[in-house]
């Protein structure tokens, strides 16, 4: 039960892991193809965990629309110092970014993550 006794649902979403800088670069390559979004998340961090839980409760995407990728901050924080380098958007935790043809078309961070928001960013 929720806080007010309603239960929340949990639903697993179709992320992709960022492994690699190689991986990273490749997927915002992609971005032309198809939009990306990056969830930057600080597993120890529980504002991060409460925005990352919110995000996925919201999300009503299809990956046939959005690539959704995760990246965990604790074990890849270099691939979160390239995302900064190579979007021009400065790292912050928890973070969403989304990429359509190569430009940045929503950023949030913390409790203004929206995934209703990052959805409508592509349309």
């Amino acid at each position: 039960m929720g806080w007010f006794g309603k239960s929340q649902e949990s639903k697993e979403l179709p992320w992709n892991q960022l492994t690699s800088v190689d991986q990273l670069k490749e997927v915002l390559d992609s971005s032309t193809e198809k939009p990306i979004l990056l969830f930057k998340h600080s597993t120890r961090c529980s504002i991060s965990s409460m925005a990352f839980s919110g995000f996925q409760s919201g999300w009503e995407g299809t990956e046939e629309e959005i690539g959704i990728y995760y990246l965990d901050l604790l074990n890849y924080r270099d691939i979160s110092n390239q995302i900064a380098e190579l979007t021009g958007v400065m790292h912050q935790s928890p973070q969403v970014i989304v990429l359509k043809n190569n430009e940045v078309v929503y950023t949030a961070t913390h409790t203004a993550i929206s995934a209703r928001a990052a959805l409508s960013s592509i349309s």
